[in-house]
Parts: C-alpha cells; structure tokens; sequence
C-alpha cells in the first residue's frame, strides 16, 4: 500500500509506503468477489470503490467493513498490470476532510456506502492533513 500526498506541482510526496504485504481478502470477498465473479454468478460483486479508514488492527477473514473510515469511498481506476495482478487506484481531495486524520487501514467495496468488505490492509499510520490530497494504489495478485 502506497498513501501519497498530491503537491501544488503536481508531484507526488510518499507518506506511507508498506511496499508489497499480502492483503486480507475476507470470506465474502473469496465468494462473492472473486469465484462468483469468474463463474457470472447472479449477484456478484467487483472491487469498485476503495476508502481509507484510521483502523490499525489486522483485518481479519471475518471482516465485513473498517472501523473508522475517513471521507468518502472513491470510485477506482481499475486495470490489469500484469499476469494475475488487479491493481486499483483512487485519489481524495483535501476538500474530502474537515479535520486532520490518522490512516492506517484501506478497503476495497462494491458499493460507495453499506454493502460488506471485500479485501483489506492496514499500514504504517500516516497523518492526512486539511491541505493534502491523498491517492492510494491497492493491489491483488493471483499466482
């Protein structure tokens, strides 16, 4: 997981980078995300929306949302980069917080409010300020 803060420049400063962990997919996300998923199963669910959250307890298989989520869930840009690897990407506004937060955690949904976890992380805290824009990249790879 990979939290930068968008300059003025257009220039990217890394806050937090936890370089490649292994991410918690949850129950439902093996079912409902990705073999549903494979097979067109009536009712199956994309990884659509991300958000980042000030949870900083492991996300457990058993996990249905994060505690704590700051800001809204972005839509991503989605795409394949290689062989078996998903990668999603989304950006908030300062303008997306009133008050400064600690992140530590971020999630992939299906849906921008409700609906239920379908992979997870936590991370290195990092501070959002007022005045930092915030991307995130957030990968899954299959081998």
């Amino acid at each position: 997981m990979k939290i930068g803060l968008n300059r003025d420049d257009g220039k990217v400063d890394v806050l937090g980078d936890s370089g490649w962990v292994e991410n918690t997919v949850t129950n439902d996300g093996l079912n409902n995300y990705i073999a549903a998923s494979v097979g067109a199963v009536a009712g199956s669910k994309q990884f659509l929306y991300m958000v980042l959250a000030t949870q900083t307890a492991a996300v457990s298989a058993t996990a249905t949302s994060l505690s704590g989520e700051v800001a809204n869930r972005k839509a991503v840009s989605a795409s394949t980069i290689a062989t078996g690897t998903f990668q999603a990407t989304a950006s908030w506004s300062s303008s997306d917080i009133t008050t400064q937060y600690t992140i530590g955690a971020v999630g992939m949904y299906n849906t921008s409010s409700g609906g239920t976890l379908g992979a997870g992380q936590t991370f290195a805290t990092s501070v959002w300020a007022t005045n930092q824009n915030v991307s995130a990249t957030y990968q899954l790879r299959f081998s």
